[in-house]
């Protein structure tokens, strides 16, 4: 009897390998990996009611249990609104997580000895970053007098190892303006980069885009990335009576989305996106 039952079982386990095994064990030694992405516009540390509160936006982010998070508006040392704090370094922190910080602005700090003032977008990651680049693309500053679109940095890209599947995530924060010449050369540049550094990585864009998912100037995003929000409103924007739809998860034709979602905090003025994916491992 002990022989039949030790039988039984290898051969269940054989059919088990044959037939497709349970979800854990498929993930540990099969293809296809689950990765959990967000993207927060963390509006410089305040809240929806405009007051500074970095504990209430880790709680906020911790909340998502994101693998990998892009965060927009990010200060570091930038001035008194934030507290002259490192924004970027604090939240990768608290949560434990690695980051890579790509400023639009890098100005001369306020006095000597003090670091240099910084503002822009933020990748955090629980997954080894492999590699890290801060691209540019063209922008209109706040910063100088009568500013015409140019390339400038703050487009930052990490290539993440998802338990052996690379994975290239974009962290972005578009033109506000209500001109939307801006983000169609924005767009423009960003398809550029996501060709040139195109190829079996699966690719995942993350950020306000600050532009509704039908606006012209976003169309051509849509030609080689999925809107993971498509065909749900999914409005991010106010965060206390949301009215619109400006902060996308966006991604790569050979990624699978299995869901999407817009939990509800006050801990920013916008609202956070998160979206559940499998990719898959190189051959």
């Amino acid at each position: 009897m002990r022989r039949t039952s030790v039988a039984a079982v290898l051969v269940a386990l054989m059919a088990g390998a044959v037939l497709g095994a349970p979800p854990a064990l498929a993930e540990a030694g099969g293809h296809e990996v689950r990765l959990r992405v967000a993207t927060y516009n963390v509006h410089a540390g305040a809240g929806q009611d405009g007051r500074f509160d970095l504990a209430r936006q880790v709680e906020a982010i911790r909340a998502l249990d994101a693998d990998v998070i892009a965060l927009q508006e990010v200060d570091v040392h930038w001035d008194p609104r934030s507290e002259w704090r490192d924004l970027a370094a604090e939240l990768a922190g608290a949560l434990d997580m690695r980051v890579f910080f790509g400023p639009i602005y890098d100005l001369d700090p306020p006095a000597d000895g003090r670091p240099r003032r910084q503002y822009g977008n933020a990748i955090l990651s629980r997954y080894p970053i492999t590699h890290a680049e801060n691209h540019s693309i063209a922008r209109l500053s706040t910063q100088t007098p009568d500013p015409v679109p140019a390339p400038a940095p703050g487009f930052p890209e990490v290539v993440v190892n998802v338990k052996g599947a690379r994975v290239q995530v974009y962290g972005t924060h578009l033109d506000y303006r209500a001109d939307p010449q801006v983000r169609r050369l924005q767009v423009a540049d960003t398809l550029k980069i996501l060709r040139e550094r195109g190829g079996r990585d699966a690719q995942v864009l993350l950020g306000d885009l600050n532009a509704l998912p039908g606006a012209p100037e976003l169309a051509p995003l849509w030609s080689r990335l999925t809107d993971v929000m498509s065909g749900s409103p999914g409005l991010t924007y106010p965060a206390d009576a949301p009215d619109r739809r400006i902060d996308y998860v966006a991604v790569s034709r050979s990624v699978r989305v299995r869901d999407a979602r817009v939990p509800r905090t006050l801990a920013s003025d916008h609202l956070p996106v998160v979206a559940d994916l499998t990719v898959r491992r190189g051959r």
